[in-house]
């Protein structure tokens, strides 16, 4: 049960502010907030965080202990540096209409970021894909679902950036306390 816990905050907070979140409230505003758009980022969401995990399980089976720990480490490591990166998101020219297009646009965004790549390194850890793919993709569709809510003007209102590097901070310590416990170093 807590890989579901720990892969629900992971994407929760690791989304927020990011590309994905951004892009969903940018097409939710020209599109009206259409059932569409909120489809395409659910769908995301859930795939993203399933391939994630089983891939994460893939892994497991070739990972000492400590070696699962550390990956959840680096996974922390690659999390605070994309929250602490700034996100610039470029513009849509014209906003897509396509739900096929807004999905694999979401889909592309998601597997490189450093949310899913926690899901990945929470799955190895613990042994729970399922759990850990159930979390991912609830905390992606929460946080798609804010930004479906939001649109993009209500969106830019929040303080992102301080917020991002508060939560970059977070993983940051998180990442070191567990990399050394991971060392030996600390218990």
């Amino acid at each position: 049960m807590s890989s579901l816990l720990f892969a629900f905050v992971a994407v929760l907070l690791g989304s927020f502010g990011g590309r994905d979140q951004l892009i969903v409230a940018q097409v939710s505003g020209a599109s009206r907030r259409g059932p569409g758009v909120l489809c395409a980022a659910i769908a995301s969401a859930t795939l993203s965080a399933f391939v994630m995990a089983l891939a994460g399980q893939a892994v497991s089976t070739m990972l000492p202990g400590p070696g699962k720990t550390m990956l959840v480490a680096i996974a922390l490591l690659f999390a605070a540096l994309e929250l602490a990166w700034p996100v610039k998101q470029a513009r849509a020219k014209e906003p897509t209409r396509s739900v096929a297009a807004i999905l694999i646009v979401l889909v592309v965004k998601q597997f490189g970021d450093g949310a899913r790549f926690l899901v990945f390194a929470i799955a190895a850890a613990t042994g729970a894909p399922l759990l850990a793919g159930l979390g991912g993709a609830a905390g992606g569709t929460l946080a798609l679902l804010a930004a479906w809510a939001l649109g993009e003007r209500d969106l830019a209102r929040l303080p992102m950036r301080p917020l991002r590097l508060a939560l970059a901070g977070i993983a940051l310590l998180a990442t070191i306390v567990i990399g050394l416990g991971a060392r030996g170093i600390i218990e």
